[in-house]
């Protein structure tokens, strides 16, 4: 499971307490907003990161694929002036 430090995690209750307030027009204590935000990592923490590393695995592709068309440029280039 994602560790936060202790900053985020207090930031993150705070905004899982105002979102049931606005949304909900409930108060929720800092032991439920802290199992609620430990529930949403444990369960999206993972398509989270998943999805992260598919696209820098995209992104990563796409450079290689333009270094590539580069360096043949170059090649054809430098084979012309022969």
């Amino acid at each position: 499971m994602l560790e936060l430090s202790r900053e985020k995690k207090n930031r993150l209750i705070n905004e899982i307490q105002g979102f049931f307030y606005n949304e909900r027009e409930e108060e929720i204590g800092i032991i439920a907003a802290e199992r609620v935000l430990d529930f949403f990592l444990e369960e999206l923490g993972t398509l989270v990161y998943n999805k992260a590393l598919d696209d820098s695995r995209l992104w990563f592709a796409e450079k290689l694929e333009n270094i590539e068309i580069d360096y043949d440029l170059l090649y054809k280039n430098s084979d012309s002036k022969r």
